[in-house]
């Protein structure tokens, strides 16, 4: 453990959660600018080039500018954690919540590819499988501050499998309500 004021590790446990929000934040928004995105190719030829262009530009920004930062200060201000008490990464806890953290910064790498695709005009996600890939980080953050949160006592009764089956029924009506939602619209096209 190294030696250092309660202040300083106060700092970095609280950098630490507002890159956590900035992050998270920055995820949820750009995924959905990717559906946006990916259904652009249903539109007018004109209004499509308009918005591909605004939304390509509206992606990069908010990656560039607030999710990748977001993202560095979480992980600087994790490792500063971490070198202030390294008992931590013995503990399964934390090797479960780093494991999850890995697979969250592929999941952000994963998104530079999409938006790469998005703005070559070669992205074969379609909106409903951009949705369904929006969910991901959701369920990650769920259980990575369960694992903070509760650490090696991870619960596994009643409460926790309730908490499970609603963001599991949150996320399927979401994508029941997107569904409806397009049949309407195709449903609305079919009769003008």
């Amino acid at each position: 453990m190294i030696a250092i004021g309660p202040e300083l590790y106060l700092w970095f446990k609280t950098l630490h959660i507002v890159g956590v929000v900035v992050w998270f934040a920055g995820l949820f928004y750009l995924v959905r600018l990717f559906i946006y995105h990916a259904e652009t190719a249903n539109m007018d030829p004109i209004l499509r080039k308009m918005f591909h262009k605004q939304y390509a530009l509206m992606e990069e920004r908010l990656m560039n500018i607030i999710t990748t930062p977001g993202m560095l200060v979480t992980i600087v201000m994790a490792t500063g954690l971490l070198l202030v008490e390294p008992v931590w990464l013995t503990q399964p806890w934390m090797q479960a919540k780093i494991s999850l953290v890995l697979f969250l910064l592929s999941y952000h790498l994963f998104c530079y590819r999409i938006m790469g695709q998005l703005k070559k005009g070669n992205c074969y996600w379609s909106g409903k499988q951009l949705r369904a890939l929006n969910e991901l980080p959701t369920l990650l953050l769920l259980v990575i501050v369960m694992l903070v949160v509760f650490k090696s006592s991870f619960p596994t009764g009643i409460a926790t499998w309730l908490v499970i089956l609603l963001i599991i029924f949150m996320a399927l009506s979401i994508q029941l309500y997107a569904r409806s939602r397009r049949i309407k619209e195709e449903k609305q096209l079919i009769t003008e």
